[in-house]
């Protein structure tokens, strides 16, 4: 799995005065940027849920990672990146902040407080795609896509004891999990009958999955 954790911090004292930005609206589904655009610039979800998701040469799609507020994508330009390894897609309406490299560079050099919230961020990124190889090596599709689930419900904050997800189809979480949709259809009426999660139009996923993680 590839979702992020939060950086709520970042959200709640993002300071971009003085920078020069700009902000731009993406309806669901829009494709923000493409694979293989030239990555000129850092972007921050102020608003929504974003997919990014990579093209094989045999034209197989996976999904890296499902992004939602508070969060930057696109970081790759400041270590010399020059295209985008990845395509951007819109999973809900979005308001994305905009920020062009060299002005990102300025802004971290001129900022000390924003150059450390910016660390902790890539250092985060860094953590979850780690724990994502591991998940892959070593887990069952069930674990995973328990996991995947959790993640995507931010299981672990202080909210509610269970989140609905945003709109995200059984192929994406396929995708996402390194299975096939069928194993996924079978898994997701499996944690339903169990009361894991549940369907009323949206989809809500209980605390309660944690033990499929759990489980030896």
């Amino acid at each position: 799995m590839r979702k992020a954790k939060p950086t709520a911090a970042i959200g709640d004292v993002l300071d971009w005065t003085g920078a020069t930005t700009h902000r731009a609206e993406f309806a669901a589904g829009a494709t923000i940027f493409a694979q293989g655009d030239p990555a000129t610039s850092v972007m921050y979800i102020e608003q929504g849920t974003v997919r990014l998701s990579v093209l094989s040469h045999a034209g197989k799609e996976a999904v890296v990672a499902v992004l939602e507020a508070s969060h930057f994508f696109g970081e790759g330009c400041l270590a010399g990146q020059p295209y985008r390894m990845a395509t951007a897609t819109a999973i809900a309406p979005c308001t994305i902040t905009i920020v062009d490299k060299l002005e990102m560079v300025r802004h971290l050099q001129s900022r000390p407080a924003f150059g450390t919230q910016f660390l902790t961020h890539m250092l985060t990124r860094n953590i979850r795609i780690e724990e994502d190889l591991i998940d892959q090596l070593f887990n069952s599709s069930e674990k995973r896509l328990a996991r995947t689930l959790l993640l995507l419900a931010r299981y672990g904050h202080p909210e509610a004891t269970h989140r609905t997800l945003p709109k995200i189809s059984q192929e994406t979480l396929a995708e996402m999990v390194g299975t096939t949709r069928s194993r996924v259809n079978f898994f997701m009426n499996k944690f339903r009958k169990l009361g894991f999660i549940e369907y009323n139009g949206d989809l809500k996923i209980n605390n309660s999955l944690l033990s499929v993680v759990l489980r030896d």
